[in-house]
């Protein structure tokens, strides 16, 4: 019997590690870990190193190679000896939203952002949290050397530290700062937006090496965790990833960069050689799990009583924007439920709501996605949210078209592993594994639920 080649790999996430060893030849899984991070919206970096020890515990000793997907964006700042300079802001901290307004009008405005860039910034970007660290940490902001994203930081320590930093082309197409047109950092927008210009890391291709472990695999480039799993999924050409984690994504594979001035869909590389533009929002599965909390239930219970209500909630409409939002850019909003009424106020109305309200906003993501010329075949649901019943239910109805649920509940690790394989094995592409055939759900469109969630949106966003 031909002995197994083995790669892993790894998806640091807002909310926890995740480990996945899969067989190179044929992407079958082989083992798996996990482990928690704490909540927050800045982290000590030392914290993901410490929940990937857990995670990987017995797992990694025998693999060939390995990457990491990781959150998109966020700030960790590193000093001349490399040691990190303060907790890494995250994607989700909205502190440097005031950062994004004022960077977006001193660089001339949205459309100028798009056409540089490919994205205009909000609070996520990197970019703009280093503007407000300039402005409100100068001490902090003095000793940073150089500037990282988390998988780039988690990649340099699994190679223990003997090179300096890379990343790949799809993170730091996320950062405001590298074009994935030009394929080149600015510079010019770096200077602009921090008052220097800090070292950053080396740009992989989609297959490089970023070096070895202690033990000998080799490290792939990885990638951002929107990337990583359009390559978990295997998303062709005509696929749009529907994404329900912490935040919600919608996202297409495009043969070309993307620029949109209106800020919604940002136009980001992927890790294929190709281009990801992705609309995101930042309340997603967070809204069923606030919703449940409410009802004084938990998510499966919720979803019992999503289902029990009919479409529209009795005339009620949530506007989830829990932590303020992102698409539309409203950083200091709040969520808002309106129309209840005396006979509607039902815990069934209010769990179909918080469901419909959280899925019509993913449904202006897809007709921004559309807008921007990518195709809509088939509809690819996934994260943790895409297990509930009542999302898979309501989903199709809500986005006006049939939705595949993907098995395989890993994605974003699934994509790091078969990026490990391709640095591994080389080649055109990488290698197709199969991983997730899927369930298709189907309903009859609910125009009427859209209509009433945009008349509140357009209302709370004038």
């Amino acid at each position: 019997m031909t002995e197994m080649t083995l790669v892993a790999g790894i998806d640091c996430s807002t909310q926890s590690t995740k480990v996945v060893v899969r067989d190179v030849a044929t992407g079958r899984l082989i083992r798996q870990g996990r482990a928690e991070h704490p909540p927050g919206t800045e982290v000590d970096p030392e914290v993901w190193w410490e929940a990937l020890g857990a995670a990987s515990a017995g797992l990694l000793d025998d693999v060939a190679a390995l990457a990491v997907g990781a959150q998109q964006h966020g700030l960790i700042g590193l000093d001349d000896r490399g040691d990190v300079v303060r907790p890494a802001l995250l994607w989700n901290d909205t502190r440097s939203a005031d950062a994004a307004s004022d960077l977006v009008r001193e660089f001339g405005g949205p459309g100028a952002w798009a056409s540089a860039v490919g994205s205009v910034p909000v609070a996520s970007f990197t970019v703009t949290k280093l503007r407000w660290l300039a402005e409100h940490e100068p001490e902090n902001a003095a000793r940073l050397a150089q500037v990282v994203l988390p998988h780039d930081w988690l990649t340099w320590r699994l190679g223990g530290r003997v090179d300096v930093p890379v990343t790949d082309r799809g993170d730091a197409s996320g950062t405001g700062y590298w074009s994935p047109i030009t394929g080149k950092y600015r510079t010019d927008i770096l200077a602009m937006a921090f008052g220097r210009v800090p070292e950053t890391p080396r740009v992989l291709g989609p297959h490089d090496s970023a070096g070895v472990t202690p033990s000998g695999a080799v490290i792939g480039p990885g990638t951002g965790d929107n990337m990583a799993a359009a390559l978990g999924v295997e998303a062709g050409p005509d696929d749009v990833v529907v994404s329900i984690g912490t935040s919600g994504t919608v996202f297409a594979v495009h043969d070309s960069p993307t620029a949109d001035a209106t800020g919604a869909v940002a136009g980001f590389a992927d890790a294929t050689g190709r281009f990801l533009p992705l609309v995101c929002t930042l309340n997603a599965a967070r809204v069923l799990e606030a919703t449940a909390s409410l009802l004084g239930s938990d998510l499966a219970r919720l979803d019992d009583l999503a289902l029990a209500a009919q479409p529209g909630a009795g005339g009620l409409v949530m506007l989830p924007y829990l932590e303020g939002e992102r698409t539309p850019n409203l950083p200091h909003a709040a969520g808002v439920v309106a129309g209840i009424r005396g006979h509607n106020a039902t815990p069934q109305n209010l769990a179909r709501c918080a469901v419909e309200g959280m899925l019509c906003g993913l449904a202006d993501g897809l007709d921004a996605l559309r807008a921007t010329g990518a195709r809509v075949g088939r509809i690819l649901l996934i994260g943790g949210g895409a297990r509930s019943r009542s999302v898979q239910a309501i989903a199709p109805a809500v986005l006006a078209t049939p939705v595949t649920v993907l098995a395989s509940g890993e994605n974003v690790a699934d994509g790091a592993a078969r990026q490990a394989a391709w640095t591994l094995l080389g080649g055109d592409g990488p290698p197709v594994w199969g991983l997730a055939p899927g369930s298709v759900f189907e309903a009859e469109p609910t125009p009427q639920v859209r209509a009433a969630y945009a008349e509140l949106r357009d209302r709370f966003s004038a």
